[in-house]
């Protein structure tokens, strides 16, 4: 469910029109609703909540890469929300919003020693290794801090899951992880140091999943390899889901609920007496955003073929050109007509700007304006300024209010950015 409906004929979000905010801050735009962000979140949280027996104090924290706009993180710290962080930019984001450093997990394959000596300094709630070699810089950075930061040891259980192969990441092949023999090997071997403390096991296996089965198969895993350490007289007192769970990006779509979701996670850790942590991002942002964006012109070919020309582009809106991702395309005010087939595409110079070929749309016209739904998240975050195109700003609503929670930079911004070089 999210909270952008019609309302006396045009497309609002809450309780504010789309054309207003098409005409105050112009297009493209992202729109996020604090109203969808609090039930999606609500939504989880009660599923969690539903197993008290096998979730020992579980934390949601929020995979910040999914959207990292402070005015969203902000909006789910005050909900109690924690986050998953793959970078020190995203640790610092996270503080910035709201989200106290105990509940803030720091993930990723690639942490610098410098990061790591961030995450330590400000004491975030574990940091999950992925390698021997981060476990001997972890160590060597932690002995210099004097400090002995919580572990977890993330494992790749050789099942990869997810919408697209980019985004599958438990996959044997996938670089994520280390393989559970190697994992218990690490685990012990952390053990063995002063300067790190083993607590527990992570796993992720890949985004957009719609199917519970991957999932369960790698809960398991980690529960036998949690049972494994601790016959070897190891402690293990976290696991780390990770995220992944889908959302129907069409009306049509089916995705596993997160009430049969936390049910089937409870029936796996049952009676480990472990803090379950779940991570999702797509899960609370997707569809609790849109890209508002206007027909440029509508462009006919003598075949017959028809080009709606959108002022969004494939840097506002990645995804489809991406991983082939599908979003639904809906007007602003609706049209009357029998629907056309349209390919549906942006201004940049790339055949690849294209959001999707043959889409049946009421006829539309110059001037109209679209939403693209479940925008909110992998959209503003990952765009850019390809082909000089200003980054797209964001706006959050609440209700009858809205601000712009991240301007559109002016082009003379854009260029202030860069220096010419002295001999230039």
């Amino acid at each position: 469910m999210d909270h952008f409906e019609p309302n006396n004929g045009v497309l609002h979000a809450e309780g504010v029109s789309l054309q207003t905010l098409a005409a105050e801050v112009g297009t493209p735009v992202y729109v996020y609703s604090t109203a969808t962000l609090t039930r999606h979140y609500g939504v989880l949280r009660d599923a969690v909540d539903a197993h008290p027996k096998a979730f020992c104090d579980a934390l949601i924290a929020f995979a910040v890469k999914a959207n990292s706009n402070l005015s969203v993180l902000a909006t789910l710290a005050r909900l109690g929300c924690g986050a998953d962080t793959v970078s020190e930019g995203e640790i610092r984001r996270a503080l910035k919003a709201g989200v106290p450093a105990d509940r803030i997990i720091f993930s990723g394959v690639g942490k610098t020693d410098a990061e790591l000596a961030y995450a330590l300094g400000v004491g975030v709630r574990q940091i999950n290794i992925e390698s021997p070699a981060e476990l001997d810089r972890l160590i060597a950075v932690a002995a210099d801090k004097h400090a002995a930061p919580d572990i977890a040891i993330r494992v790749n259980p050789k099942i990869g899951a997810g919408g697209h192969a980019k985004i599958t990441t438990g996959g044997e092949g996938d670089k994520f992880g280390v393989p559970p023999d190697e994992a218990m090997a690490l685990y012990a071997r952390a053990a063995a140091s002063p300067h790190v403390n083993p607590v527990g096991l992570a796993c992720h296996i890949g985004s957009q999943i719609t199917d519970l089965t991957p999932l369960e198969a790698a809960f398991r895993l980690l529960r036998q390899v949690t049972g494994t350490l601790r016959g070897q007289g190891l402690s293990v007192t976290r696991l780390d889901l990770g995220g992944g769970l889908g959302v129907p990006y069409s009306g049509g779509a089916h995705t596993a609920s997160p009430s049969d979701y936390a049910a089937m996670a409870a029936r796996v850790l049952d009676g480990l007496d472990v803090e379950a942590a779940f991570e999702p991002g797509r899960l609370l942002a997707a569809n609790a955003g849109v890209l508002l964006s206007r027909v440029i012109q509508v462009t006919e070919r003598a075949d017959g073929r028809r080009f709606l020309v959108l002022d969004a582009a494939m840097n506002d809106l990645v995804r489809p050109a991406m991983y082939d991702a599908f979003h639904e395309v809906k007007p602003v005010v609706p049209r009357e007509g029998e629907p056309v087939a349209y390919d549906i595409v942006g201004p940049v110079c790339e055949t690849g700007d294209t959001f999707a070929r043959g889409r049946p749309l009421v006829p539309l016209q110059a001037g109209d304006l679209v939403v693209f739904t479940g925008a909110g998240a992998y959209g503003a975050v990952m765009s850019s300024e390809y082909n000089s195109r200003p980054l797209v700003p964001e706006v959050l609503v609440d209700g009858d209010r809205w601000a712009v929670v991240r301007a559109r930079p002016t082009y003379d911004e854009m260029l202030s950015r860069e220096t010419t070089a002295e001999w230039l």
